[in-house]
């Protein structure tokens, strides 16, 4: 497989690694979009949200628990952050292994895009 995040996940790209499980991996984004720029990904391939499974919930939840703990140990919870998950080219998706990217340190606009 060429994906990108599982051959961070296999350690064959070095990633500033933040976070590890025996499910989820969180690394620092290389082109930052904000102060607090980290990627959450599953450890299982799963191309797009549209991939996710039933038997995958358990996993996309933990990723939500991992972008929450990780917002508390940045300290940035309590200012706020935005947690987005891009499905599909048109919609910003580059890398087709699902991601989370938490953004915090700085006020979000809204409408994003």
């Amino acid at each position: 497989m060429n994906c990108l995040f599982c051959r961070i996940i296999q350690d064959k790209i070095t990633s500033k690694r933040i976070y590890e499980d025996e499910s989820i991996l969180a690394f620092e984004d290389v082109s930052p979009q904000a102060p607090v720029h980290i990627l959450i990904i599953p450890k299982k391939h799963i191309p797009t949200s549209l991939d996710i499974e039933e038997k995958d919930h358990e996993l996309i939840g933990r990723m939500f628990q991992v972008a929450n703990k990780i917002a508390i140990d940045r300290g940035v919870a309590e200012r706020g952050f935005r947690i987005v998950m891009n499905c599909n080219s048109e919609a910003g998706q580059t890398v087709f292994h699902i991601h989370l990217h938490l953004l915090a340190g700085r006020a979000m606009n809204w409408p994003p895009g």
